[in-house]
């Protein structure tokens, strides 16, 4: 590393590897891009089955929540990436957007820009799709976006049963609308996952403006008269940008670098030795997430990839995928799902379905010893709001991570609207031929406290987290519409936590879009040719 650029990215995950490539794509432009985790050469990275592994701790931090006080003190594994590629490196590579009336949202409560008519572009501008493109989906972008090639017979009867409860066959749930049961586009391509690492880096690794560093944490963003200059790391070095620091460290990295920094609530950065830079009390506030509940049965046959955990099987698997692209390890494990309402008076999809082609895929879940089926359901508009705070000035100590599931009781009632709706999906003719039995919740759950016990005991995070440097121009907004932090000169947030309220969906796609849009406002107002 030189000790000054014009940028310098702290985060390679969704949203960081497309501003660090954006803004190199401007030859005079010197990019460093900072990652604390490794790099991606790990084929875990790569196989879109990898993801399995990923809950279980390959490429993430390890932390955890504090204990859930509205979920009788439930502690969650909270999966956030470390490794170059971010979240897009190690999730489930489903592609959706959300609504559109998420971002009408935005640019009605004072987002100015960020209406869907505004990022519907910049989803686009990312996308080569496989299948699509119209008005809603563009082909020829750095990330890839297929349709699954890994599917099995139960993802069809998954969404005829569906049908039998009244949730209708969805085509693109990123096109008109979200509504009804289907198959979901996939971040891969060539039956290889996509992350935003390997679409927007990896091709340009080779430009000589652009310096990636990973195994690099910073410890501190550094700030002369009300302006970011630069950043030190846990090494000690310091490193300095002419231009701007771009922030890109998730929701729960980003608030968190910025309270080790002097930035946040004062009066609980003072009583740990910081030095306050900023009082801003709303860096870390305004956390949402999506919890996520489960329906585990019991399968009548090999109807699902569990019969891959044998060893021999395993390397079956390996053979299939290495000659024909195709078996267990070339899906996703979650390639169908969709979205139906809890509240019927919502006016666009307010829950969304993964069916999860196997049992216990996720860090927390049952397996089921004779192989299963899994539907996960999330609330997607959460009431609830937690918070990220720091424990102490030592950046090694892992950040008090609050999402306060469940605070308000409308999340509870929805929550378990969208359990028994899986509920009643698995339970229909049409998945008759391939289930043996509902396992969880079970037909011992039946009163409304039997469901509250069960979810407490059996539930997870999405990892959709979002909104602790929320954007807005009103005083419990972090940053503003350009992303620019109210206060300080020289300084952007650019990655989920700047969604105001966590879109109707996966939060991968949305914030590639973040990524985008922010690049083309980094280039406006940069003083470079």
């Amino acid at each position: 590393m030189s000790d000054k650029y014009d940028y310098i990215v702290i985060g390679g995950g969704s949203a960081g590897s497309v501003v660090s490539a954006r803004l190199s794509e401007n030859p005079d432009a010197r990019v460093l891009l900072l990652e604390a985790g490794s790099g991606d050469r790990h084929p875990f990275f790569h196989l879109p089955a990898g993801f399995a592994k990923m809950t279980k701790g390959i490429g993430s931090w390890g932390w955890k929540t504090t204990p859930q006080r509205h979920m009788q003190n439930k502690v969650f594994n909270y999966t956030q990436a470390k490794v170059v590629g971010g979240g897009s490196a190690i999730n489930a590579q489903v592609y959706t957007r959300g609504a559109a009336s998420d971002y009408d949202g935005w640019e009605k409560n004072g987002c100015t820009g960020w209406s869907y008519s505004n990022v519907l572009p910049y989803f686009k501008k990312s996308e080569d799709n496989d299948t699509y493109e119209n008005e809603y989906h563009g082909k020829g972008g750095p990330l890839g976006v297929s349709q699954p090639v890994a599917a099995l017979p139960i993802c069809d009867a998954y969404i005829a049963a569906a049908a039998e409860v009244g949730v209708p066959k969805m085509i693109d749930c990123c096109g008109e609308k979200q509504d009804g049961a289907g198959y979901y586009q996939l971040t891969q391509r060539n039956a290889r996952r996509s992350s935003s690492a390997m679409a927007f880096l990896t091709p340009n690794r080779k430009r000589r403006n652009l310096t990636v560093r990973t195994g690099v944490q910073v410890r501190r963003i550094l700030f002369q008269s009300g302006r970011a200059v630069g950043v030190e790391t846990i090494a000690g070095q310091k490193v300095f940008a002419n231009e701007e620091i771009i922030l890109s460290s998730g929701a729960v990295g980003s608030p968190r670098l910025l309270q080790l920094s002097g930035v946040g609530p004062a009066e609980e950065l003072s009583a740990l030795g910081i030095e306050v830079v900023l009082d801003q009390p709303n860096v870390g506030s305004n956390l949402q997430d999506h919890l996520d509940l489960y329906t585990i049965c019991e399968v009548s046959g090999p109807h699902t990839y569990d019969r891959y955990a044998k060893l021999h099987m395993s390397a079956l698997a390996a053979v299939q995928y290495l000659l024909k692209r195709t078996g267990p390890v070339a899906s996703s494990l979650f390639e169908t799902g969709g979205f139906w309402y809890a509240d019927s008076e919502s006016d666009s999809p307010d829950i969304q379905m993964h069916l999860g082609l196997g049992t216990g895929i996720e860090a927390g879940v049952q397996a089921m010893p004779n192989g299963g089926v899994t539907l996960n359901a999330c609330f997607l508009r959460p009431k609830s709001r937690g918070s990220v705070r720091l424990r102490s000035n030592d950046p090694a100590v892992m950040p008090a991570i609050d999402p306060n599931y469940l605070a308000d009781p409308y999340d509870r009632e929805m929550s378990v609207r969208g359990l028994k709706l899986t509920q009643s999906i698995l339970s229909q003719p049409a998945l008759k031929p391939y289930i043996l039995a509902e396992r969880l919740p079970g037909p011992e759950v039946i009163s409304d406290q039997d469901y509250f016990d069960f979810i407490c005991a059996h539930s997870k995070t999405s990892h959709h987290c979002a909104g602790t440097c929320q954007m807005g121009e009103g005083q419990d907004s972090v940053v503003d519409s350009r992303l620019r932090v109210h206060g300080i000169e020289g300084l952007r947030v650019v990655d989920a936590s700047i969604m105001p309220t966590v879109v109707s969906s996966n939060t991968n796609a949305a914030t590639i879009m973040i990524g985008e849009k922010a690049s083309d406002m980094i280039k406006q107002d940069s003083r470079l040719a």
